[in-house]
């Protein structure tokens, strides 16, 4: 059942005396930030990037802030894909609350595969919602559009809210997006898909409309391109990782919280010669089991197959035939490169998982390996050139945690007796830094 957002005391006074009161959203109460909030996914931000852009001296920014405010590693969503996570940080809840579990899933009732990006799949409200009901200013800005619907869920352009996408920011409307000539705002050209341009022009917007409309909570989700082709040590990466944290510093220079999450890691799974390492699971149970018996979905699976071949570190297997989860487990655990191979009841108690949308199993792989469908579904053409960097599974769950800001008491209590989860990074920004 979905949660009501609302408003509940105790409330508090503003700059201009103008009385607010705190904020409730999926059940967790957020006060009314005396300054403003951004935060920031960086998408595909593996810790592996900012230790090595800490030792290279690239991020200057970051260094501040993790010295003069707060950092730690999170546990990110399971599994680690873009719209899951996304999704569980700007509702501030798990997959199992807020029901978008993968960027693909199996509908039962159909039999189809279905794109999970549509916000009619979501079943908790977004934080930004709610302080846009309580007559808060929001902006939601996302490198991809496949996001932004969801991101801008229940927020009303009329009434003055934000939301687009820098992957068609050409064609923002006041009535559909809150705003437009973004191209001109933020006085850059519409980006590639596949450059790192995309993420750029996403902190760029989000600079100009903190500098010219102070809005009271923003939130930026970044794409990771970057991270798909490039390994830490490489020179794009520390390029790309320097080039952001200039705009978090300008960000922070305009008086916000600013805080920093991902929602995956990345992991290199190639092998010596740079071709992927692939457990080609539809195929292997075809054979064992039969064609027809079963079904594999990879929910890494979207539009912008080029990053990723659509290979990842989990996939869902459904049971369409005579074959049962327990007669396919045992065969699944038996394959190298395989973590696990779990029940649906078991990976849903661990995960913190939504049982209706998930599989009959659960197979995560190696952080080495990934794991695909059918070898005749995969297509690698977008992977020549560079090794297979994908994400997915428990390997790439741990994700950067970091506020511009110190936290106050309540929070750092918080924070030494339980690991953060990136879900939490809106309340501890919130809740723990802009009332400092």
């Amino acid at each position: 059942m979905q949660q009501q957002r609302g408003f509940v005391g105790p409330k508090v006074e503003i700059g201009s005396n103008q009385v607010r009161p705190d904020v409730e959203v999926n059940g967790v109460r957020y006060a009314w930030p005396a300054r403003p909030v951004v935060v920031v996914c960086i998408d595909g931000g593996d810790p592996a990037y900012l230790r090595q852009a800490l030792e290279d001296g690239a991020v200057p920014v970051i260094r501040r802030f993790i010295t003069q405010g707060f950092a730690a590693v999170a546990e990110g969503s399971m599994p680690s894909f873009t719209c899951p996570n996304n999704i569980s940080i700007i509702t501030g809840t798990p997959t199992s609350r807020h029901g978008i579990s993968g960027n693909y899933y199996l509908d039962t009732a159909t039999g189809e595969a279905v794109v999970m990006t549509g916000p009619e799949l979501m079943r908790a409200d977004t934080i930004l919602a709610g302080f846009a009901a309580a007559g808060a200013k929001v902006v939601s800005i996302a490198a991809k559009d496949k996001l932004r619907r969801q991101l801008g869920k229940g927020l009303d352009a009329g009434r003055g809210s934000i939301s687009f996408s820098s992957e068609r920011a050409d064609t923002c409307t006041l009535a559909e997006h809150g705003i437009d000539n973004v191209l001109g705002l933020v006085g850059m050209p519409l980006p590639d898909m596949y450059s790192p341009e995309l993420s750029l022009f996403v902190l760029e917007a989000g600079i100009r409309l903190l500098e010219q409309r102070r809005p009271d909570l923003m939130y930026l989700s970044l794409t990771d391109w970057v991270q798909h082709k490039f390994a830490p040590h490489e020179a794009a990466a520390r390029d790309f990782y320097a080039r952001i944290d200039a705009c978090f510093g300008r960000l922070a220079a305009t008086g916000a919280v600013v805080a920093l999450t991902a929602d995956h890691g990345m992991s290199d799974k190639s092998d010596a010669a740079g071709q992927p390492r692939v457990i080609w699971l539809q195929d292997i149970l075809d054979q064992r089991f039969g064609t027809g018996e079963t079904r594999v979905i990879c929910p890494i699976t979207d539009y912008f197959v080029s990053h990723h071949g659509a290979l990842g570190g989990f996939v869902r297997v459904w049971c369409r035939g005579r074959a049962s989860a327990e007669d396919i487990i045992p065969v699944i655990r038996g394959l190298d490169g395989v973590e696990a191979a779990l029940d649906r009841d078991t990976a849903c108690r661990r995960f913190d998982m939504p049982p209706d949308r998930e599989g009959d199993v659960v197979v995560l792989a190696r952080a080495d390996v990934c794991i695909g469908a059918a070898r005749a579904d995969h297509d690698l053409s977008g992977l020549k050139g560079h090794r297979l960097r994908s994400h997915g599974g428990l390997s790439e769950a741990q994700v950067p945690f970091i506020i511009s800001h110190p936290l106050n008491d309540a929070y750092r209590l918080k924070a030494a007796t339980a690991i953060p989860k990136s879900y939490q990074i809106f309340d501890f920004a919130i809740n723990g830094a802009a009332r400092v």
